[in-house]
């Protein structure tokens, strides 16, 4: 059967593209051949429109479907979801396989994706009867490859070890050329580098007409670029004896074991490139300010997520137009306000924020205080509509660890106490309480995400204002270049000097010398650790945390064990360990396992049945 007239069933089937269905209702699918896909504009356009369709949704994929921040230990959603089809807690607590499920399924439905993006490369064509030009076609050409190395990038990241194939394969081909094993893990990392480099230098900076927004772009293919080198650099894939004896079906190490310090120079540089280049096409941080000139870090925080580029936010780098941000604010919020409320957060990600005075919790001179309740109200300098009126931002009678926190905190962490202005009450996560248990819509550890939370969603009238998905933004990207300069080229000044923008906008003191400023760290180990905690604060529930995690090894230390929380079971406003009633004392909600073979999904047992020449990833047999 010639290629023209293969069914558009088939490929319906196959690839899903449910972004058809306006022209699928005009004609029987099996009358669609690709001939007739590709002589229609809208057509083509829907066909291009499909291969876009599995990029993540940051708000309830991230939570929910694919997991990133669950699995992670950012967010901690309510352990009695279970029963409701979150398989993610499982997962949580080690309980999973080869054959368990996982509703992305990335191995099986990214390289449909990937075909279907071959397949418009191979048929797209001018449409001069449809005004569908030679330089409109090669610009939808450069956009099905950047997704083609996109999605190749999200598959390394999630099973390291992958088939890696340019184009289609014969159908008819050998089952040599069929059954692929597979590839090292750097020469598809490779591909991927110097692919997304050529169409940077193809595709536009940003489009004119705003019904383009989320099309790929240079700036997109140099951020994608950055993230994975900086991912391929780190010592999960750079040195990590572990993996010495792991080979494909040809006997070839998949990873090298050998620590190679160029990679972290090629990560730098990448990073540094994309940084130069978003600014010139102007992007920049966030910024919102004060009635005095001065930043406002709660504003400038809260609606960085928020705003669109046409509102004045030019700190995204990558967007998904349409996520489902509907379900993602259901569930954070506190079930007496008409939510869901048990998308929760861990204690380890309260503990990490920074106080006020922009040290950490355990440092000596941080001021921090655990036990007790705060004696008067506390005012800062801000126009956060969330505080009570007046700047206040905790009130009298706040449980000790939450007052003089820094700014990011707040807009991120919804506790027990916190005032509510669309309900104007303050938080009650008691147990018997309108917010609290036993039911399994309350947070099983005393928090629920605030964090790309709309304040103005409200449920009881559908209210729910649109904000962009942000999978990239510039401020990740300062963070990527301050921690490969540091591995590659420690006591560089642009260091210091990136990690302190993200530490003036977050509204805490920055290194340095001066009156409110901190001691700068004295060691590159310490620069590192510096630059770990900055971005555990300042992307935290933004997919980021579980790939660093991985990336830099730490998952038996972080995610291996207990993790803690307040007291569910608490009824009284009290801090007494000794009290079985106090809410207030640090108490674990659920213990998760986290072991060698975790740092990768596992092959699915299906594939592996149905292609000898694959092998499972380490230590999953």
């Amino acid at each position: 059967m010639k290629k023209s007239k293969i069914l558009i069933s088939i490929i319906f089937i196959t690839f899903a593209l449910t972004s058809c269905t306006k022209y699928l209702d005009k004609m029987p699918d099996d009358q669609l051949t690709l001939e007739m896909v590709f002589n229609d504009k809208t057509r083509t356009e829907d066909w291009l429109a499909g291969i876009y369709s599995n990029i993540p949704d940051p708000y309830w994929g991230y939570t929910r479907s694919i997991g990133w921040d669950p699995l992670s230990d950012d967010m901690a959603p309510s352990t009695g979801w279970e029963q409701f089809g979150w398989t993610l807690l499982a997962k949580q607590t080690g309980n999973w396989n080869p054959t368990s499920d996982w509703d992305p399924n990335y191995w099986s439905e990214l390289p449909k994706r990937i075909r279907s993006a071959y397949i418009f490369l191979e048929h797209v064509k001018p449409n001069a009867a449809q005004l569908v030009t030679e330089d409109e076609v090669n610009l939808m050409k450069a956009e099905a490859r950047f997704m083609i190395a996109y999605y190749y990038s999200l598959l390394l990241e999630t099973y390291g070890a992958i088939p890696f194939q340019l184009g289609m394969a014969d159908p008819n081909g050998s089952e040599e050329e069929l059954m692929l094993g597979q590839t090292p893990f750097d020469n598809v990392v490779k591909w991927i580098d110097q692919e997304l480099l050529d169409l940077s230098a193809v595709l536009p900076a940003s489009y004119t007409n705003t019904q383009k927004y989320g099309r790929a772009t240079s700036i997109m293919c140099l951020a994608v670029r950055a993230r994975l080198l900086l991912f391929a650099a780190s010592p999960l894939v750079n040195g990590n004896s572990a993996y010495k004896s792991f080979v494909n079906n040809k006997g070839e190490a998949i990873y090298n074991a050998t620590f190679d310090a160029n990679k972290w120079v090629i990560a730098t540089q990448a990073s540094k490139l994309l940084i130069d280049r978003a600014e010139a096409s102007g992007h920049k941080l966030y910024y919102e300010y004060n009635s005095d000139g001065s930043i406002d870090p709660f504003m400038s925080y809260l609606n960085m997520m928020f705003r669109r580029p046409q509102d004045g936010n030019k700190e995204i780098l990558f967007a998904r137009p349409n996520s489902d941000f509907g379900e993602y604010d259901r569930h954070a919020q506190p079930r007496g306000t008409g939510g869901n409320g048990g998308l929760g957060i861990t204690q380890s990600l309260v503990d990490a924020f920074y106080m006020e005075n922009g040290r950490t919790i355990n440092d000596p001179l941080s001021g921090y205080r655990e036990k007790g309740f705060s004696s008067a109200n506390e005012i800062r300098n801000t126009q956060w509509a969330e505080s009570k009126g007046g700047g206040i931002v905790t009130l009298q009678g706040t449980f000790n660890m939450y007052p003089h926190r820094e700014p990011r905190f707040y807009i991120s962490v919804l506790y027990n106490g916190a005032w509510f202005r669309r309900e104007n009450r303050t938080t009650e996560f008691y147990l018997g309480s309108w917010d609290g248990g036993p039911t399994h819509d309350a947070p099983q550890n005393g928090y629920l995400v605030r964090k790309k939370v709309h304040p103005d969603y409200d449920p009881r009238n559908g209210t729910n204002p649109y904000r962009p998905g942000i999978l990239y933004r510039l401020g990740e990207a300062y963070l990527n270049y301050a921690e490969a300069l540091n591995e590659s080229n420690p006591g560089h000044a642009d260091i210091l000097k990136y990690l302190n923008l993200i530490r003036e906008r977050g509204g805490i003191p920055q290194y340095g010398t001066g009156p409110s400023a901190l001691p700068v760290p004295s060691s590159q180990e310490q620069v590192r650790q510096a630059i770990r905690q900055e971005r555990r604060v300042e992307l935290n529930n933004e997919g980021i945390r579980y790939r660093d995690i991985r990336r830099w090894k730490i998952g038996e230390q972080t995610i291996n064990g207990n993790f803690y929380g307040m007291n569910f079971s608490g009824t009284e406003k009290d801090d007494n360990d000794a009290n079985p009633k106090a809410f207030f004392k640090r108490s674990v909600y659920q213990k998760r396992l986290f072991s060698e073979k975790n740092y990768w999904f596992p092959v699915p047992q299906s594939e592996i049945d149905k292609n000898k020449n694959l092998v499972q990833n380490p230590f999953w047999d």
